[in-house]
């Protein structure tokens, strides 16, 4: 059990019988009336991401949470299929589960969070960013580049698509951001 006093970033609690993990929270002392903490909680089962107010002190059920580096290795009818990088387990993963799958390539490696006590997988995160190379992309014309924001659609080495400046081309490896979908720069 722990209280509001111990809320964190990233910590793991059950609310509503469900697990959520805190993304952001803010303790608010008001000049009238009690304390309380505002907080944004996203389910691990399917997401969402929620608003929610405690009061101060109020006792919460943490849940202990541990992650795992795991190792990417194919996909079938079953799912993703997934190699421990310690033990050497494989485990397969329903597609749900994995966000931003189009962005993962074999032999990725991406970490899992698993409930401690159930030994269940919650999520599956790809690192923060992944280079990918660029497969198809039309030509940038001389002479679109007046605005710096220019961008085109690129597909990626693994089926994905986003969008990329006009100077990038087919054959270079670009910096992708996984929690946004971004380009982020050209690899050398």
């Amino acid at each position: 059990m722990a209280t509001t006093a111990d809320f964190r970033n990233g910590l793991c609690i059950e609310f509503n019988d469900k697990l959520y993990t805190i993304v952001q929270f803010q303790h608010v002392k008001p000049g009238k009336g009690g304390a309380f903490v505002r907080t944004k909680l996203k389910n691990l089962e399917n997401g969402k991401v929620i608003e929610n107010t405690f009061t101060a002190g109020v006792k919460i059920n943490t849940v202990r949470i541990e992650r795992h580096p795991y190792q990417y290795l194919y996909e079938d009818d079953l799912g993703f299929h997934f190699m421990h990088q310690e033990t050497y387990e494989q485990i397969s993963l329903a597609k749900e589960l994995v966000d931003n799958s189009d962005l993962m390539k074999e032999g990725q490696r991406v970490e899992m969070m698993v409930h401690a006590e159930k030994e269940t997988v919650l999520t599956c995160e790809l690192p923060p960013f992944v280079e990918l190379q660029v497969t198809y992309t039309e030509p940038g014309l001389r002479g679109d580049t007046a605005s710096s924001t220019a961008l085109k659609p690129a597909t990626l080495e693994t089926g994905a698509t986003i969008s990329v400046p006009l100077f990038i081309n087919i054959g270079e490896v670009i910096s992708v951001d996984t929690r946004t979908r971004e380009y982020s720069e050209r690899v050398k």
